[in-house]
């Protein structure tokens, strides 16, 4: 039996709609303000979803359950499988003692909390960003973080913070290709249009991840290396993708912006060096406020040797290569043919329908499980740590009570993920989604505003800016056309918008606390970034509300 989608069940949009917007309510409530653990207030977020879905929107309860199910099995893979494996690559680090060699590295570059911060959490975590996506970035860059004594909110936090501005065109441009896909509309146009809003906050987000950490007085002490940070990330950024695609404009920028950071450093450092690692005004009790700068460890003044340089950043450089080349498509195309298993969910796949005026005419909604190991990044990690572990000199025993050590300390954490999927994709297959999407498409001149946030919601609902794509982006065009504002801006509004509630998303939250070994803490870090998470997305939606009224030949598409 078919069922099409119900996105107004009882005759009142504004009814409707407070009702589908409970489960993500009762989720965030529990994890925000009840202080409960990330899984239990997930399971509640699930059960409250579950019921409105049947009881409310009419959704069968066994495509209610597949729908669940489905999300938890993606949860797991490809997203779980990433944590876990890059949490043990870090375990293998540290236990060998070539992690403290890494951070006496950095420290050597600077000794200054701040600029290390620009380093690792903006530049280097915006190549991870572009190599692989998917939760990558913020587990290196929060377990390189906590590693050179940052506090846990602060590594976990501004790691996020961090992650915003790269996100759409992460894993190779795969949130564009997914946009482009379900749109219809240009793929060039659409990267071109991200590249000329995205750029803009490639300059602000790092002197605000700085502001976050130091306050306004530290933010300015070392404005002139957070400009080069981000004057050599945003241009790069703009060039790339108007002039080439959207494949490579992460990798080209993120390695650009560390060249020049580092090349910059060498001639200018500040006057006072920053040592402490705990977030400014943080003196709650509860861990957040971390090391003073009494207790932080000072790594700047015991340089390690060459040799030694090169085997603490072996493991990682092989990391890099690994990963890189697991986001090549010609790479994934190969492994596939190797091995893959499509599983359909028998019941769910092709039997929900999403019907007008979500998208121009009703379509079935897929529900096949891709099963490709061989392909999924998390297995180019797994790989690159196993090589990377025997080359640090453990023997395959070693390698097997670390692992296991690992799956024990993320258990939770990816228990997590998995029920945090389950929420996302049973509100995306009951239509609970499409109806808070219609809710925000009924803003009338105000949509680029609201349209921009519509991409923030959905990538706070899904995790994945591919995935809000993939959900809205057919909204987008149907209401731009509606409204006569243009398809391909308002299309790349969702992407753009999207980016920045990377930061809230609860599997982006969850990895982050796993990375920094600050289980069931989620709650604090989720307090700590919602208002920058709110903050940069309403800016985001100026900016669009500007393009479309006021600059329109900012969002003139370009003719190939």
């Amino acid at each position: 039996m078919t069922w099409n989608q119900v996105y107004d069940p009882f005759g009142s949009l504004a009814l409707s709609t407070l009702f589908a917007a409970v489960p993500i309510v009762v989720m965030l409530v529990g994890l925000g303000f009840l202080h409960m653990k990330a899984h239990v207030a997930a399971f509640a977020g699930l059960v409250a979803a579950f019921v409105i879905a049947v009881f409310l929107f009419g959704m069968p309860a066994d495509k209610a359950g597949l729908a669940a199910g489905y999300g938890a099995a993606y949860g797991l893979m490809p997203i779980g499988w990433i944590v876990l494996n890059i949490i043990f690559l870090h375990q293998l680090t540290e236990a060998n003692g070539s992690f403290t060699t890494l951070q006496r590295s950095i420290a050597g570059i600077t000794g200054d909390r701040r600029l290390q911060l620009l380093l690792i959490a903006f530049s280097f975590g915006a190549f991870f960003e572009g190599a692989a996506g998917f939760g990558t970035p913020v587990a290196v860059t929060a377990a390189l973080l906590i590693g050179l004594g940052f506090s846990p909110l602060a590594a976990s936090g501004l790691s996020l913070i961090a992650n915003t501005a790269p996100v759409a065109y992460g894993a190779l441009g795969t949130p564009v290709i997914a946009l482009a896909a379900v749109t219809g509309l240009d793929l060039l146009d659409l990267s071109a249009m991200i590249g000329r809003q995205l750029p803009f906050f490639s300059l602000i987000v790092p002197f605000w991840l700085i502001w976050a950490f130091a306050g306004w007085r530290g933010m300015m002490e070392i404005w002139p290396a957070i400009l080069v940070c981000g004057v050599t990330f945003a241009l790069p950024q703009f060039l790339v993708s108007n002039f080439h695609g959207p494949w490579l404009v992460d990798v080209v920028a993120a390695i650009v912006s560390m060249l020049c950071l580092i090349a910059f450093l060498r001639v200018w450092q500040p006057k006072k060096i920053w040592t402490s690692t705990a977030l400014k005004g943080r003196t709650n009790g509860d861990g957040s406020e971390g090391l003073t700068t009494k207790t932080a460890t000072d790594f700047s003044a015991d340089r390690p040797t060459a040799g030694a340089l090169v085997r603490a950043w072996l493991p990682w450089a092989i990391l890099t290569v690994f990963v890189f080349a697991w986001g090549i498509p010609q790479v994934k195309t190969a492994l596939d043919a190797i091995f893959i298993s499509k599983i359909p969910f028998e019941g769910l796949h092709n039997m929900v329908f999403k019907v007008p005026p979500v998208v121009a005419t009703a379509h079935a909604e897929a529900a096949v499980f891709n099963f490709n190991i061989l392909s999924m990044t998390g297995t180019g990690i797994f790989l690159s740590a196993i090589v990377g572990g025997l080359l640090m000199g453990f023997s395959p025993v070693g390698l097997v009570k670390i692992y296991g050590r690992t799956i024990w300390k993320v258990r939770f954490s990816l228990a997590t993920i998995a029920i945090m999927l389950a929420l996302g994709f049973l509100t995306r297959y009951s239509g609970l989604d499409a109806t808070l999407g219609l809710a925000f498409a009924m803003t009338g001149p105000f949509y680029p505003l609201f349209g921009t946030m519509l991409g923030w919601l959905g990538v706070a609902l899904t995790g994945s800016d591919t995935a809000s794509n993939v959900l809205f982006g057919g909204l987008q065009k149907i209401t731009a056309e509606q409204l006569g504002l243009s398809p391909t801006l308002m299309a790349a509004a969702n992407s753009s918008g999207g980016v920045m509630g990377k930061m809230i998303d609860a599997q982006s939250i969850v990895v982050a606390s796993t990375a920094t070994g600050w289980q069931n803490s989620e709650g604090t870090i989720l307090r700590y970034v919602f208002f920058h998470s709110i903050a940069l997305a309403v800016l985001v939606g100026l900016l669009v509300t500007l393009q479309a009224y006021v600059w329109p030949f900012t969002s003139l598409v370009i003719h190939h």
